[in-house]
């Protein structure tokens, strides 16, 4: 064939492709058979060979396409992902519907079924989808394009000229019969089976191989347009039409309504009707319909304040209380746990549940072989409910505390005004083990390929004892665990070398002081210019520091004043971890908030600028803030800057105070 011929047809081809994908993967309406369907895609495939020259990102045939990532990189959200609040009754919905009604006279709103999958974020420019990303931390996800393209549903171009730039919002979720034909074929494989589908669709998104998520039954509800260039929408309701006539695929079980009663009734009506649906829901998500009013009404710094969700009850089993047995944090802190005879709740078996503390066991009254109810609170998170107790059996005995750790036998302490009993030697296993994940974790020193498994295997081998000696790890010492060759080997030490020269705030928050968080590792490393001050300091002068109260304070002195902290703070010393010092006077304490996006630096360069020259970086604004940045796209923090006085500097401004 002729390339001109050949580039025509290449063209139709990807057209009625595009158009079949559509009648099948997003309106489940298939007008041709299977065959047919890859025949055309067939056909395709041999002329892009024929002539490579006309194969483009947005072809059928590159869903499956590019080499297995290393890692995901970082991307910065055009707007903050933020989370919901949850609401657990009709009484709650009712006060919200009374709080929006305070700033608005009257609204409608829109009810979509809450699906219990993975949050991302998908961006069209110019009519082409370029890039998806994991919600992370709202602010921050991860580029998992090539995996989201792998999912059918998801449109690779758009041919709403209306739609040409945006970002739109979505829950990546496995459908029910899929998630169980999988999860039957790895059991015959002998392969781990998966917990429940929403662990199966983020593990499948979260692959580094966009194969793997290629071969599994992944799709996606689109829920929410969350930026566009030009001329918008004046309701969310439209919005959502306008995703749907694109060819994205949006619930159909989305709804509008007038009134808050309507609202209720077809929230009842989701709830008594959620085992018909092939995907799993846990509730409802009321969104205010209007854009205008959804700006009028704002956000908080985690929440929407035009949004809720109204979270269905919890499922509920009973089953039996086998034995309480007991996990040691890093701090030391004793939490009791539940062993249960496994009992399926909501899909999900359940064969351990956490019990929280002494206090809890016992306001419970709970005892050992007790016929316990367990329910998944939020349907995620395992809770026992109760005991019953008519069904306890005679001469059951009370639950006794234990008198000794665990894990090393060693004496445990319940502080004064605490719920949790601690142990109190410090070279405890389990302490030891968690200690040293924090240590190297990422706020923390940073130390790269150092996990909690190769922490394990460090242990198991007697290789390191405490922080200290990681430090003074040998290569040919590391080539003898499992899993490890001379070039990971390497890699590891190198990070581990890199890490003696981290900010003294990285430093601060990774030696897990009790209360010291990393906004205080910042704070203190603002007010004392090395180390060495800091473990020299005196209670007065801690909790002098505004942000530092006297809990913290008097932890940091307890720590720094117990011999074996400071033997470890000059062995830290003896192999060489010296913290960069900031330079005296630049930024000394102030405190910094970033909002919006900036042209020269993400969010993560300007907070290691800030952090290197002695301030502060805060993720929520308060009285105590000295200047909010505001990038493109600044959002609500502008106006709440504003109204506390706080000073509004933009990139420019930031540039040459950074500099």
């Amino acid at each position: 064939m002729e390339r001109n011929k050949a580039q025509e047809r290449v063209r139709k081809l990807r057209e009625e492709i595009k158009f079949h994908d559509v009648k099948y993967y997003v309106e489940n309406d298939p007008v041709i058979s299977d065959g047919e369907y890859d025949t055309l895609v067939r056909e395709l495939d041999d002329l892009e060979k024929q002539f490579p020259d006309l194969i483009t990102p947005d072809s059928p045939t590159q869903r499956v396409s590019g080499e297995a990532a290393k890692e995901f990189p970082s991307v910065e959200h055009r707007t903050q992902m933020l989370s919901l609040d949850n609401t657990y009754n009709f009484d709650e919905l009712r006060e919200f519907h009374k709080r929006v009604l305070k700033k608005i006279p009257e609204c409608e709103y829109v009810v979509e079924p809450k699906i219990d999958g993975l949050g991302v974020a998908l961006v069209y420019e110019d009519g082409k989808f370029i890039r998806g990303a994991t919600r992370g931390d709202g602010k921050v996800g991860e580029d998992v394009s090539f995996n989201l393209k792998t999912i059918r549903s998801i449109p690779l171009t758009i041919v709403d000229e209306r739609l040409a730039n945006i970002e739109v919002r979505g829950e990546v979720y496995m459908p029910l019969p899929g998630f169980r034909k999988m999860n039957k074929q790895r059991e015959e494989k002998g392969e781990p089976v998966f917990a429940n589908p929403r662990n199966a669709a983020a593990g499948s998104i979260r692959q580094l191989d966009p194969k793997i998520p290629a071969s599994r039954p992944l799709d996606i509800f689109i829920y929410s347009l969350s930026y566009i260039e030009g001329l918008g929408f004046m309701t969310h309701w439209e919005s959502i039409q306008a995703l749907k006539n694109a060819g994205f695929k949006v619930n159909p079980r989305a709804k509008p309504f007038k009134t808050l009663d309507e609202v209720i009734d077809y929230c009842r009506e989701l709830e008594e009707h959620r085992d018909d649906l092939d995907y799993e829901i846990d509730g409802a998500v009321i969104k205010v319909n209007s854009i205008e009013q959804q700006g009028i009404l704002g956000a908080t710094t985690k929440h929407p304040r035009w949004s809720i969700a109204y979270k269905f009850a919890a499922r509920q089993a009973t089953t039996r209380l086998v034995k309480i047995t007991w996990q040691v944090g890093r701090t030391g802190a004793l939490t009791p746990v539940a062993e249960l005879e496994p009992v399926e709740v909501g899909g999900v078996t359940i064969a351990r549940a956490t019990l929280h503390n002494e206090d809890e066991i016992r306001k419970k009254n709970l005892r050992e072989g007790d016929i316990v109810i367990v329910e998944r609170s939020g349907d995620v998170i395992p809770q026992v409910v109760k005991a019953i107790v008519e069904k306890r059996p005679d001469g059951s005995p009370p639950f006794k505390m234990i008198d000794k750790c665990p894990e090393c036998q060693g004496e445990i302490e319940r502080p004064r005004g605490e719920a949790r009993w601690r142990c109190q030697n410090l070279q405890c296993p389990a302490q030891l083990k968690r200690r040293i994940a924090h240590f190297a974790s990422r706020n923390a020193m940073d130390i790269e390929h150092m996990g909690p498994e190769t922490v394990d295997k460090l242990l198991d081998a007697e290789l390191i004892k405490g922080l200290e000696d990681l430090y003074s790890l040998k290569k040919e010492d590391i080539l003898k665990l499992e899993g490890f060759e001379e070039k990971s080997a390497q890699n590891l030490l190198d990070a581990i070398d890199e890490s003696r020269a981290r900010e003294l705030s990285r430093l601060i928050f990774g030696l897990g002081i009790r209360h010291v968080g990393q906004y205080a590792g910042q704070l203190l490393a603002a007010r004392f210019p090395n180390l060495d001050a800091l473990v020299q300091a005196q209670y007065y002068q801690l909790e002098d520091i505004k942000g530092i109260g006297k809990e913290t304070a008097e932890s940091v002195v307890a720590f720094f004043a117990d011999e074996k902290n400071q033997n470890l703070i000059q062995a830290l010393k003896e192999r060489g971890v010296a913290p960069s010092e900031k330079a005296i006077g630049e930024l000394d304490g102030k405190v910094f908030v970033f909002t919006g996006s900036m042209k020269e630096y993400s969010r993560d360069e300007a907070s290691k600028l800030v952090m290197s020259k002695g301030g502060i970086v805060s993720g929520s604004l308060s009285k105590n803030t000295d200047y909010l940045v505001a990038g493109e796209k600044a959002g609500s923090k502008l106006k709440k800057a504003k109204k506390l006085g706080v000073k509004v500097i933009h990139e420019e401004e930031f540039k040459e105070i950074i500099e």
